[in-house]
This record gives C-alpha cells, structure tokens and sequence, in this order.
C-alpha cells in the first residue's frame, strides 16, 4: 500500500434498539432475580431466559402469578454431551392477558447428563413444572422418555411414546444409534 492509500476504516455498527414491551418485561425479571436469571435475547414477541434448575420453581411461578404468563404452549429438550448437560426449554404464553397474546417466553433449566442413563434412577433430573403449568404434564413426560430427565414432584412419569420394557437410550439423546442400520 503506498502512502496516498488509506486503509477504510472500519464503522462501528448501529446499536440496534430493543424492542420496549419486550425489554421491560426483561428489566422485571432481572431486577426481580438479578443473575439467579439470565436474559439470553430479547426480540420482537420472544425473550429467552436461562435459570438454574434449583431458582427454576420460584422463577415459573413468578412468570405465572405476576407476569400473566399462564400456559406452557411447548416444552422441548436439548442434548448438549460436551457439556455434560440436557436443556429443557419451557416456551411460556397467555391466553389471559390479550396484552401477551403475541409474546413467548422461553424459560431454560439444565440437568446433568449421564453418560449412561438410567432414567430415574441417575442424576439427569429436573423439578416439574406441572403444578405452576398443566398444561406440561404430557410435554415433560415426551422430554422424560426421549431425552432421559426425570421430573421430580410430577405425578405421571411413565413412557408416553415408546414401549414400557425400553432399554437402550434414550432416543432424541445424541450418542442414540439405530440398531442394524
């Protein structure tokens, strides 16, 4: 490069602004727990939060009681081996409060994950969220026989789509193979 070029110089991107209805339900949730709950995103109709599975009970029944959130439209499951842990994600919604008919909430807790499982039986267990949300009583029985977390304190934690006598691993799990094939 000789003397007269410049190099251009790099511009700083804009701050993108976050949505204000969305931020301030945020804002109540960390100044309600402060770092017991992590805000991952917050966007247009949705917000993540991450919470231990020990804050996971009293956080859900604030999302409930003050919040207005008061359905669990989903529950589904992530199976992260190099971390040795399973996320379970709650996606939270209202049919009460015509004011949260768009948002979902996205509250996430994780269990250890057993490097050989025996569900109920090992460590990769979370508490039910079936008295806060009913509406989580067959979701949290899916995530118990496709990803191997037991829900303690939930009153049905019997297979839903596979055989009663299932013993190889759980199947939504990522070490999971098909046998045969």
């Amino acid at each position: 490069m000789s003397a007269q070029e410049t190099k251009p110089v790099a511009q700083p991107e804009p701050v993108k602004e976050l949505p204000k209805f969305e931020k301030s339900i945020a804002d109540k949730i960390e100044g309600k727990f402060g770092s017991k709950a992590k805000i991952e995103f917050v966007k247009e109709n949705r917000i993540r939060v991450k919470v231990s599975k020990e804050d996971v009970l009293e956080i859900a029944k604030f999302l409930r009681d003050e919040m207005h959130y008061d359905h669990a439209e989903s529950v589904t499951g992530v199976d992260y081996p190099e971390d040795k842990e399973i996320e379970v994600v709650y996606h939270l919604g209202s049919y009460t409060d015509p004011v949260l008919a768009k948002q979902v909430l996205a509250l996430a807790t994780r269990a250890p994950r057993e490097e050989n499982p025996n569900p109920g039986s090992d460590n990769t267990k979370l508490p039910s969220l079936r008295d806060i949300f009913y509406s989580v009583e067959f979701h949290e029985r899916e995530c118990f026989e496709m990803l191997g977390v037991f829900f303690e304190g939930h009153p049905d934690n019997r297979r839903l789509l596979l055989p009663e006598d299932w013993a190889d691993l759980p199947p939504m799990r990522k070490d999971f193979k098909l046998k045969g094939r």
